[in-house]
């Protein structure tokens, strides 16, 4: 079938029907608590958080957002969590006010999906067809496809962003996400990474259907209350946030007007879903990435970031993809955008180096949010040892001043 006939039939089905879908129902097994990995009981130094600061507000400069939350975690020599700015309505911005956790939803998303087959509920190899009807048959994507980013299915954010601005409150049901993402493009068998919101709809449906369960009761079994996440949530409609979700406007002429910012908060959370829906605090995103990078859970296993791929062409091949995360030297994490909100979340396989954030403004590129991300580890990772411990040597392949050469070059406003 051409590519023009597959996405006729795709909006036929999907769109029209909302995808008829293979319902199994079977209850996975219950995971206890999972203990927290160790940490030292300390602030960090004065002078690493003097660098750490500098990094954000250069970061908020950069592109344009008012507020930030930021949290830094290292084993060896303690804690930092702090707020930055303020929201648009001139109320100060909280450590722990929620925000949205964007694309690192997806790794969560991914974490269900192995929870599941620890549980003998799905294979990674099944094919989606398996549990959803009106998928293609050919070439075959596999429920694993989708977790890495590897099924060619396009993207629904792009059409949709412009409708998404001007009517933030309409409710998005899962099934027209994916109707918007299948008519941008066709499952593809060439098997490269290639960023798809729309394959984190369909694999979060496939496990809703696999499980007989909603997502948000998939993301709290296997996600929230192992790790005691009491912040988080994946909810199926607009929630209060503590952090006001912004974006730049444009000028006539079509430039950045880094002075005048929309109010994004009120976008349902709904357009997200099981890409980017849930909602979380600095302290349970924190908890999370140490988690998901150091394999705390029991069906972490290491065969999820086995075989990892190249993000892009002419990328450092330290820098890859796989399992619904992206590894960067030992760090493992997600981070991306979502109107109104930039979030990055990683950490470090070996020592448990945390890092997460948040800045309030998703006009400018996320790879912005990305610098931020490695910079504070880059800074973390040097951080000295507090009293009775010891730190490991560091070993990520970049430094904090090639950050900030990195972050000017996506700046979409006055650096300091």
């Amino acid at each position: 079938m051409s590519r023009a006939g597959f996405v006729r039939r795709g909006l036929g089905i999907v769109g029209a029907v909302a995808l008829a879908l293979t319902v199994t129902a079977c209850a996975p097994a219950g995971i206890g608590d999972v203990e927290a990995p160790p940490q030292a009981d300390a602030a960090l130094g004065d002078d690493t958080q003097a660098q750490l600061t500098a990094a954000v507000e250069r970061a908020m400069a950069s592109t344009g957002s008012g507020g930030a939350i930021v949290g830094v975690w290292v084993p060896w020599a303690g804690e930092w969590v702090q707020a930055f700015g303020s929201n648009p309505d001139g109320t100060a911005v909280s450590a722990d006010d929620t925000f949205k956790a964007g694309p690192v939803t997806r790794a969560m998303t991914c974490d269900v999906l192995f929870g599941l087959a620890a549980d003998g509920v799905v294979e990674v190899d099944d094919p989606v067809t398996d549990w959803v009807n009106g998928f293609p048959d050919a070439p075959v994507v596999t429920l694993g496809d989708l977790c890495d980013g590897t099924s060619g299915v396009g993207r629904y954010q792009p059409p949709l962003q412009a409708r998404w601005e001007t009517n933030p409150t309409r409710p998005w049901t899962p099934h027209e996400l994916v109707a918007y993402g299948l008519a941008a493009g066709a499952p593809s068998a060439d098997r490269v990474y290639g960023e798809s919101d729309t394959g984190y709809v369909l694999l979060g449906l496939a496990l809703e259907r696999a499980s007989g369960r909603t997502a948000a009761d998939l993301f709290d079994t296997y996600v929230f209350s192992p790790l005691e996440m009491t912040a988080s949530s994946l909810p199926g409609r607009s929630v209060d946030l503590g952090l006001h979700g912004t974006q730049s406007v444009l000028t006539a002429e079509g430039a950045v007007d880094c002075a005048t910012a929309t109010d994004l908060t009120a976008l349902s959370t709904s357009a997200g879903f099981t890409s980017s829906g849930v909602v979380t605090d600095a302290a349970d995103l924190g908890r999370y990435a140490r988690a998901l990078a150091t394999g705390l859970r029991p069906y972490d296993d290491e065969s999820r970031f086995a075989s990892p791929l190249p993000v892009a062409e002419g990328v450092p091949n330290w820098y890859t993809v796989r399992g619904g995360t992206y590894q960067a030297g030992t760090l493992v994490g997600q981070y991306g955008s979502v109107p109104g909100y930039q979030t990055v979340a990683f950490a470090d396989r070996d020592s448990g180096l945390t890092v997460v954030a948040v800045l309030n403004n998703s006009r400018a590129s996320a790879e912005a949010v990305r610098v931020l991300g490695w910079q504070l580890a880059a800074i973390a990772s040097k951080a000295p040892a507090t009293a009775g411990e010891t730190a490991p040597p560091a070993g990520l392949p970049w430094t904090p001043e090639q950050m900030d050469g990195d972050l000017a070059s996506v700046a979409i406003c006055p650096l300091p």
